[in-house]
């Protein structure tokens, strides 16, 4: 009868011999896997040749499960098995555990077959090895290549190495819950471009914006869709730079259409969200989720109209009721925690999220409409999200400021807020908005006034 786990571990203190033949006779796979599950700590002198053998089994969980419990006596008598695994086995968990194994040995000796899987095509087996060579890095050879994977293209394996050789902690003098008084409630009349240089470093706190669309809207004309996502680039880029340690970007967007310039031309729709996203993994921001707002249909144009009368395959086009809310966090090696525990209690608790809250990753809020501006967010978008992703008395920054509603959102959810918005009408528009805020008049800046502003600051 196969032994149960309570049998194993009492047999490992009184007597060994019975876990030996139970691992011996097993009579499948299935067994073997359960006794090896469930050896637990292994005691001193535990016989690690009734495992040896299995490490050649035909089932690859079997051997991946040996390995692992010979590794556990890190006895450098089974260093070469180990390697002789690492290197020749076809599967990949096997593989890993085998290095793994090497690893634990703690032995310099292991050292150079360690560096050699560095080179493994299988990130798996690189990160398993950089586990076993860290603790080695004051030699310069485990040094020089833990510095070259700092670049390795699989990000797991760049960031655990960036972490443990200290070269992903932003070091900044600024406490983490606090941000600079000059730019609390402010917004400025410029624009963002020529803004984000005067911010200093790490000042916001949570950063959310949608982005003028390309060509969508009669106020933003670029040149060509690659100009669009290169202007956004480089504002989340700098964003980036301007944003606390772990803080969050969130990004409304949503794919647009270009109308045909003809008859004899079809519309070109283009997938925003998607495209904008590699740019924004790629300067240093990691994506967190994606939320659904959902908009009634009554609410969007309408481009069922055609379908509706032929009903010819081909020609369908669903009503698009749908926008993206993209959420991402500046990377760190901190987990959320860490950003947590940089207020105190008090802050915590009034920050908390009370009462019935939404629960999915789908939103349903009816769209605002502006008189002024075409492209309003809801007052009930932005209660959402600065309530999800910031505490009392946070920055919250928007850098296409718009009609302003970010702003009186923030100011009513006690949280600070920070705008930029270059077209004249819409700053008007956010004076406005603004007004029944009690807010200070010279808070509304121009771009030089802003600049003369630190200037005196500064002396």
């Amino acid at each position: 009868m196969l032994l149960t786990k309570a049998q194993i571990e009492a047999f490992k203190t009184t007597n060994l011999n019975r876990v030996y033949e139970a691992i011996r006779s097993a009579k499948s796979a299935r067994d073997s896997v359960h006794l090896l599950e469930n050896l637990g700590h292994l005691p001193d002198g535990f016989d690690g040749q009734v495992l040896l053998s299995l490490i050649e089994h035909d089932n690859s969980d079997v051997r991946a499960l040996a390995i692992k419990n010979l590794g556990k006596l890190t006895d450098m008598a089974y260093l070469e098995p180990f390697h002789q695994s690492a290197i020749h086995d076809t599967d990949s968990l096997v593989r890993r555990e085998a290095v793994s194994a090497i690893g634990r040995m703690r032995d310099a000796r292991c050292v150079p077959m360690l560096l050699s899987f560095c080179d493994d095509p299988d990130p798996k087996i690189v990160l398993q090895a950089v586990r076993g060579l860290v603790i080695f890095k004051s030699q310069s050879a485990v040094m020089t290549k833990l510095q070259t994977l700092c670049n390795h293209p699989n990000e797991t394996v760049s960031a655990f190495v960036s972490k443990e050789l200290g070269q992903s902690t932003t070091k900044t003098t600024i406490p983490h819950s606090l941000s600079p008084e000059w730019m609390h409630n402010l917004a400025i009349f410029g624009d963002v471009q020529q803004t984000l240089p005067h911010i200093p470093d790490e000042a916001v706190h949570l950063t959310f914006t949608s982005p003028p669309y390309y060509n969508a809207r009669d106020y933003s004309i670029y040149p060509s869709y690659t100009a669009y996502l290169d202007f956004l680039t480089d504002i989340f880029a700098q964003t980036h730079r301007i944003t606390k340690e772990g803080r969050f970007l969130v990004v409304n967007t949503s794919p647009v259409i270009v109308p045909r310039v003809s008859r004899a031309h079809a519309s070109v729709r283009y997938p925003i969200p998607f495209d904008l996203h590699a740019r924004l993994v790629g300067i240093g921001w990691e994506f967190v989720d994606d939320i659904v707002w959902v908009k009634p249909e009554a609410s969007v144009k309408n481009r069922n109209g055609g379908f509706l009368q032929h009903r010819k395959p081909l020609g369908y086009k669903p009503n698009t009721i749908t926008e993206y809310l993209m959420v991402y966090r500046k990377k760190t090696d901190k987990l959320i925690d860490w950003n947590m525990r940089q207020y105190d209690e008090q802050v915590i608790n009034e920050s908390k999220i009370t009462g019935d809250y939404e629960t999915s990753n789908v939103w349903h809020i009816d769209p605002t409409f502006d008189k002024v501006h075409s492209a309003v967010f809801p007052a009930e978008l932005c209660r959402r999200v600065i309530g999800f992703y910031s505490y009392m008395g946070d920055l919250v920054f928007d850098p296409f400021g718009g009609s302003g509603t970010l702003g009186k959102v923030a100011m009513g959810m006690g949280r600070n807020f920070f705008l930029t918005e270059q077209d004249p009408t819409y700053f008007e528009r956010i004076r406005d908005v603004l007004a029944d805020t009690f807010f200070v008049k010279n808070r509304f800046m121009t771009l030089d006034e802003m600049a003369n502003m630190l200037k005196e600051l500064s002396e």
